[in-house]
């Protein structure tokens, strides 16, 4: 006797979905909270907020029907469950993995999916847009556009911006709340505290609920008892600051309701479809639900959950993430340092206070941490004011997130010449969260921005150090470093300052930036088997450059920059210019520069390694453009600019 096939085996579109039993989909949901745990826990992935999400989801495809209704799921770590009910079961055995399931929603996996970037607080925009176009071209009969709204992405300033534009607009959309009270840790908002209240004082509802049942209770009294009873739960909403905050702007506001319950949310999102407006739908969910681990994790609920490393037949290389100190762990030891020194340093963060190591921080000094939310532009300005009001304002971003607040970095910062350090956490190739995640713009948008110092640590070592200078200088700076742990000593500190030199050499020089200087001085030790014996340098501060590092790359023959940033416009090309001028200054022949460095491209999920081997920038892959571009150097190659397919050469 075969055995019985599992709800979840038999779910390969909505569609199948739709055909359940009430009681099926319960089962279902318990099915599929079991199956996220047990791929999660393996592969790693984000594990909290898609347990949240289990019974929402399902709610979700029942009552809608995708894709011609459009599902946008705001922030995108938690669409798992919507991954397993448009067909992808069999692809979580490689999720995050290079070449398998993406973490986050992907137009080339399914036409279900929409919003692929999983930068938080952006669906509401999109289905502005989406709906109003809808509204123009005559398609928005029958249809429906569904924002779901999660962990913390309210917190947000474009969420603001676009409820202010739908409600403004009347547009036809239906808004999930999806609130478990937290992003990566526990929401920082007033209104989110306002709708979290809710979850601990539900007397609004149940007043209104006692009120309604005692008119009804009354004989007919025509519009005087219809009349009364509005009056009443007029009076009442007054007190409960979402729905007044909401519909103030325009837009709908009806819950909260249990966020566990399918028949309940089912009902709701029905009568929400057939509302003509925005609406908000507030859903009360619990994070990590039913995951005991998760539900005991009090400051993120698993949300990232960290598998151990796999290897042949795995999803990463043999010993990647079996390291050293990480970068992050370095930075909180030495922020605490400093900050045991200076009264004045406060540090910020953008919603991720765990992530960017802040919590020791938190811990130690609460009055001078401030966590702003998912805002990383309000972030920035921020720390311009309390720059310019005597404070030491260190700013702990993601690099990719950092993106978000650039016009805010040159423009309150920069210009007013603001002595906020930023710490961009997470730079470079950051590897499974795929093209919306890798930190590959900060160097270019630092050395774009007059005045700010830019910092590439190449080690965990050199954090402190560095800390330490980016602080005294009081100046804008960047501090940036990666995510992959270290390898150990590269050797004795640098002088502050000045650049290091790893292993002397002759006629060719490796200039690895920041992690890139281990891969650097790993292609040096590769060319020896050549003959080639060339010099590395890890030349740690990227800007102010000392006339010192450039007289010394002005000394040889080609110097070879490799970074884990965009080449156009990164440390390279900047260390190449400055050098040029310094040659020609001196009335020397300037040297040739290769530059190896990220592509203009949105690179896909994969290890760090991986992605990294792939663009020639491994110790074997730097070692195969030297030995290209010594020999293009050997049959008499002049000073234009060529392409050397792995970055740009001058």
């Amino acid at each position: 006797m075969e055995p019985s096939r599992s709800i979840l085996d038999t779910i390969s579109s909505p569609d199948d979905l739709k055909a359940l039993s009430l009681e099926e989909c319960e089962a279902l949901a318990e099915e599929m909270r079991a199956f996220i745990v047990e791929s999660v826990t393996r592969t790693g992935g984000h594990l909290g907020s898609n347990l949240g999400a289990v019974e929402l989801t399902i709610a979700l495809h029942r009552v809608f029907s995708s894709p011609e209704d459009v599902l946008l799921f705001d922030t995108g770590h938690q669409a798992y469950v919507h991954k397993l009910i448009t067909g992808r079961k069999e692809g979580f055995a490689k999720l995050k993995a290079k070449g398998g399931l993406s973490g986050y929603p992907n137009r080339k996996e399914s036409v279900h999916d929409v919003i692929e970037n999983s930068h938080a607080s952006t669906a509401l925009s999109w289905a502005h847009g989406i709906a109003a176009a809808r509204k123009l071209q005559g398609q928005d009969e029958g249809r429906h556009v569904v924002a779901v709204v999660g962990d913390g992405a309210l917190t947000g300033g474009m969420a603001y911006e676009a409820l202010n534009n739908l409600g403004h607009a009347g547009s036809r959309v239906v808004i999930v709340l999806n609130d478990n009270g937290r992003s990566y840790a526990p929401t920082i908002s007033k209104l989110s505290g306002s709708l979290t209240q809710l979850r601990l004082d539900p007397r609004y509802l149940k007043l209104r609920e006692a009120f309604k049942g005692v008119i009804e209770d009354v004989p007919v009294m025509g519009p005087i008892a219809e009349h009364s009873f509005r009056g009443i739960t007029s009076a009442l909403r007054e007190v409960v600051e979402p729905r007044v905050f909401f519909e103030a702007l325009g837009v709908r506001y009806t819950g909260p309701l249990d966020g566990h319950d399918i028949s309940q949310m089912e009902q709701a999102l029905a009568k929400a479809a057939s509302w003509e407006g925005p609406i908000v739908l507030h859903l009360l969910t619990h994070k990590g639900k039913g995951y005991e681990p998760a539900e005991e994790d009090d400051v993120q609920k698993l949300h990232d959950y960290k598998a151990a490393p796999r290897d042949e037949g795995g999803l990463k290389p043999a010993g990647e993430g079996q390291r050293g100190e990480s970068y992050t762990a370095a930075f909180t030891k030495a922020l605490l340092e400093e900050a045991d020194s200076d009264d004045a340093l406060v540090a910020i963060t953008a919603a991720m206070p765990g992530p960017t190591g802040l919590l020791p921080f938190e811990k130690a000094h609460k009055e001078r941490f401030f966590d702003v939310g998912i805002a990383e532009q309000h972030a920035m300005t921020t720390a311009a004011g309390m720059a310019f009001s005597g404070l030491h304002p260190v700013v702990c971003i993601y690099s990719t997130f950092l993106q978000r607040c650039v016009d805010q970095w040159n423009l309150d910062v920069a210009l007013h010449k603001a002595p906020v350090v930023v710490v961009a956490d997470r730079a470079g190739i950051t590897g499974d969260d795929g093209p919306s995640h890798h930190g590959i713009y900060d160097m270019h948008s630092a050395l774009s921005i007059p005045g700010v110092r830019v910092y590439a640590p190449s080690e965990p070592a050199e954090i402190a150090p560095l800390l330490k200078e980016a602080l005294a200088c009081r100046e804008p700076a960047l501090l940036r470093y990666p995510k992959t742990p270290s390898e150990g000593s590269l050797g004795p500190p640098g002088r502050p300052g000045a650049h290091r030199v790893l292993k002397e050499g002759e006629q060719i020089v490796l200039v690895g930036i920041g992690k890139l200087a281990r891969r650097a001085l790993e292609a040096a030790q590769l060319l020896e088997a050549e003959g080639i014996f060339p010099e590395v340098i890890d030349p740690r501060v990227i800007s102010p450059v000392r006339d010192e590092l450039l007289e010394d790359l002005a000394g040889f023959r080609l110097v070879m920059t490799a970074e884990d940033g965009i080449t156009k416009g990164g440390a390279g090309e900047h260390l190449a210019t400055l050098t040029k001028k310094m040659a020609e200054t001196k009335g020397q022949k300037p040297p040739f520069f290769v530059n190896l460095g990220i592509p203009i491209a949105h690179l896909p999920h994969g290890s760090p390694d991986e992605i990294l081997s792939a663009l020639g920038l491994d110790g074997p892959g730097i070692a195969a453009s030297v030995l290209e571009a010594a020999s293009w150097l050997e049959v008499g190659g002049d000073q234009s600019v060529a392409s050397s397919g792995r970055g740009s050469a001058s």
